[in-house]
């Protein structure tokens, strides 16, 4: 037996066993092997010194984007839960209740200092608000849930959006992370490539600009559809996207790949992206951007004089402009 048991009171021993250290202080950076302490990355936006973009949650990303961080939430039509009553080793209803319990959890503690839960059913959020002065719609997709799989929640979630983008003349930025469409949905999953399709069609139908933020990773059905589909390509460092993964297509043509390939970098080399750009100047980046293709007359906003929300928190829904019911 340690002899420090033995001198040790019982009442001091219990003290010593009750002190619990928080197992998430330090986070690992993936590239140079860095334990960073995680307030310290947090005040980077989770980018770490040697430049790894970490993932971050849709509430970050919405604080990172809007001025002020205040925005408006959209509220997201419901779909069928289960339609093919699809069954592996786990039913598809449970798969999505574990997923919820997994980012309300993240929600609830990201809001312990005040802020409402943001309004988050499945892998897609949106909200409204500016971007360095300019309106848009903002669309997160959130790798946490399921990996960000499209389905038909995150479907309706962008139609929803890109008609509200619609309505209110407004720029719609989109900010993908997936990896890809959701088996549990089978064919129904991949109806939403060409039906997002369509949505981004009537925005340019309607000279409004569509942005995407290629996040790490953007692939699968995502990466065939409305990732690129967009009138400008931002990606952040080192991101992958791709449609299959290096290990699948390396097994499949018996070659190696190049170094970095399917990584931002490269297919910026190779024209598929416009712009690889640091996440903490990602703002000023997309607010030029919307600045450029965004007309004049559809950035006076007759909601720019209501305010949005505090910092990391959402509105009440507001008002519609005159004219909007009709």
């Amino acid at each position: 037996m340690n002899w420090i048991n033995k001198v040790t009171p019982p009442g001091l021993k219990t003290i010593m066993l009750k002190k619990e250290t928080p197992d998430d202080l330090w986070v690992k950076c993936p590239i140079s092997g860095e334990l960073i302490y995680k307030s310290d990355l947090e005040a980077t936006w989770n980018v770490t010194p040697a430049g790894a973009h970490l993932r971050i949650s849709p509430r970050t990303r919405f604080r990172l984007l809007f001025d002020d961080e205040r925005w408006e939430p959209v509220s997201l039509p419901p779909v069928p839960l289960d339609p093919l009553k699809f069954k592996d080793d786990k039913p598809y209803p449970a798969r999505l209740k574990a997923a919820k319990a997994k980012v309300a959890a993240r929600d609830l503690k990201e809001t312990e200092e005040g802020g409402a839960p943001l309004l988050q059913e499945d892998c897609m959020v949106a909200a409204y608000g500016k971007v360095g002065g300019v309106p848009a719609v903002v669309l997160v997709q959130d790798f946490d849930f399921m990996g960000g799989s499209l389905g038909m929640a995150a479907g309706e979630a962008f139609i929803t959006a890109a008609q509200l983008a619609l309505a209110r003349k407004s720029s719609f930025v989109v900010c993908t992370a997936s990896g890809g469409a959701r088996m549990q949905e089978g064919t129904l999953s991949l109806m939403q490539m060409p039906r997002t399709t369509l949505a981004i069609n009537d925005l340019a139908d309607a000279r409004l600009p569509y942005v995407v933020v290629l996040t790490d990773p953007t692939s699968g059905g995502v990466s065939a559809s409305y990732a690129m589909l967009g009138d400008v390509h931002i990606a952040e460092p080192g991101a992958m996207i791709a449609f299959s993964g290096p290990r699948v297509i390396e097994q499949t043509i018996r070659e190696s790949l190049p170094k970095g390939f399917q990584r931002s970098e490269f297919l910026r080399e190779k024209g598929q992206v416009d712009i690889v750009c640091d996440r903490r100047k990602l703002k000023g980046t997309i607010s030029r951007v919307l600045s450029h293709l965004l007309p004049l007359s559809h950035r006076r906003d007759d909601r720019s004089s209501i305010m949005l929300t505090p910092p990391k928190t959402h509105a009440d829904k507001l008002p519609q402009p005159k004219g909007a019911a009709d």
